[in-house]
């Protein structure tokens, strides 16, 4: 199906606003869908995208800072991220002792329990994009990429605009 007949737009000012809008569509339903995934865990993506970071960094611990910067979603809200994470037990958080204004993260036993255990189902989520060759995944990859390094340096909406139409 068609974006026009799924969303019901049928009028789009120029294909840079379908793009966009084709992407954030598309967000939704794959964000649906890892979100589906992780409760059957008891868990957010957020939780989940939380733990792979701190997995990635065992057993160096890390800041809320550096969780915030590695995450996925760079809106979400890390300390209560961690202290939900803290209240599950799948982290343990200590006072940094150099500046006690930090805390130190780590996974704790049990949020290395959690993580393998998903990780013997996350590709369950690959099935998602299952309509794509490896090729067009590779591709679509690629075009993603290309269009983060135009969010990233064009700045302000106003200003992209105008460097578009020039």
């Amino acid at each position: 199906m068609t974006l026009e007949k799924e969303i019901g737009f049928n009028s789009f000012r120029n294909e840079w606003q379908k793009a966009g809008l084709a992407i954030l569509y598309t967000y939704g339903l794959l964000n649906n869908g890892h979100e589906n995934f992780f409760k059957q865990h008891g868990l957010t993506s957020q939780q989940y995208n939380a733990l792979r970071i701190l997995h990635d960094q065992y057993p160096t611990p890390v800041s809320t800072s550096y969780l915030r910067e590695k995450m996925l979603d760079k809106m979400s809200d890390a300390s209560r991220l961690v202290s939900r994470l803290s209240a599950k037990g799948l982290v343990d958080v200590k006072q940094n002792a150099t500046d006690k204004r930090l805390v130190n993260i780590l996974i704790s036993e049990e949020g290395l329990r959690k993580f393998n255990s998903i990780g013997k189902e996350i590709s369950k989520m690959d099935a998602l994009m299952q309509a794509l060759t490896e090729e067009e995944a590779r591709q679509l990859t690629s075009l993603l990429d290309k269009a983060r390094q135009s969010i990233q340096s064009n700045g302000e909406p106003s200003t992209s605009l105008e460097q578009a139409q020039s």
